[in-house]
């Protein structure tokens, strides 16, 4: 058996988009704050994109969450983009059966045209750079308390002492973990092991991957109070993000989005705000030595260096 030691960003990811759309009460200050800045950020296709591909109440397909656990989100998105064609036509195929008008996008990530991949990815980016982003360390906290316990009782009281203990949804009864599931659903490990991963943004139940042959997860909620109001409250606040505390909200944001080395012209776009803009944030960024700029012909490239990579992370 193997816990996460952090977030998993793509599975944090993907589970935040349900409480985006649904009734919450633990994550309704969250929702209404998330909403208003994506709505200003004008990500409204971004989020239909992703709601589309991962929705609440069905199937969502198991490319969107790697095996992992996955602690760096730009090497998530990286992985999500590299999913085989196969694996693209399956998982696609799958969520799309039973619509009457599934959207022509679809056919396109299922093919695995370049054009549509790339288009998921910037969705994936510019969503995370919003609603999670900035309470990642709220974020982090959480599971660290969940980790750090189990830690403690797997040393004391061996391994089964953490499974009986993984919250109420979850029952160990050897040689079974029997957890509360909207359907039945078996998954034998055969020799396999089993990876737990603590999330912060799961609803009620334990979720696993849909396909049984891929490495077996096993998802479920740390331990949370009645309601979760951040700091940031939609305000000026900066203190749930102090990547943007230090650097300023810009910066800290184009930072995040170099995961990837960028023209001028593209992170303006993925940050929504002006060419002359960047020029002026990623000029203060390399001359603090977080971004290295290149001219390529008419365009220039920026990337990240390994410094901005360690403040990014945390490092």
């Amino acid at each position: 058996m193997r816990i996460a030691t952090g977030p998993d960003a793509m599975w944090e990811t993907v589970l935040s988009l349900h409480h985006l759309v649904s009734p919450s009460t633990f994550f309704g200050p969250w929702q209404r704050v998330t909403r208003r800045a994506l709505a200003e950020a004008r990500l409204g296709q971004d989020v239909h994109l992703l709601t589309a591909l991962s929705p609440i109440s069905a199937y969502f397909p198991d490319f969107l969450t790697p095996a992992g656990p996955v602690s760096d989100f730009g090497a998530g998105v990286e992985e999500v983009l590299s999913t085989s064609r196969s694996q693209l036509r399956e998982e696609i195929t799958l969520l799309a059966d039973g619509r009457t008008d599934p959207p022509a996008w679809l056919d396109d990530i299922s093919a695995g045209r370049s054009r549509a991949l790339r288009r998921l990815g910037v969705a994936l980016r510019r969503y995370h750079a919003v609603a999670l982003a900035p309470y990642r360390t709220t974020v982090a906290a959480h599971i660290d308390r969940e980790t750090t316990r189990h830690t403690e009782r797997a040393l004391g009281d061996g391994t089964e002492a953490v499974l009986g203990r993984l919250g109420p949804r979850l029952r160990w009864r050897p040689p079974v973990l029997e957890a509360d599931y909207p359907f039945p659903k078996e998954i034998r490990l055969d020799g396999r092991g089993l990876c737990l991963v603590p999330s912060f943004f799961i609803n009620y139940y334990p979720i696993t991957l849909a396909d049984p042959d891929l490495t077996p997860v096993l998802v479920y909620p740390v331990t949370r109070g009645p309601v979760w109001v951040p700091e940031r409250c939609g305000t000026t606040s900066r203190r749930d993000d102090p990547l943007a505390e230090l650097l300023g909200a810009t910066r800290a944001a184009l930072l995040r989005l170099l995961d990837e080395p960028a023209t001028t012209t593209v992170l303006a776009t993925r940050a929504h705000t002006s060419p002359s803009s960047v020029s002026r944030h990623t000029g203060a960024l390399r001359r603090a030595g977080l971004v290295a700029s290149d001219r390529r012909g008419m365009h220039v490239l920026h990337v990240r260096t390994s410094l901005g990579t360690a403040l990014v992370h945390g490092r």
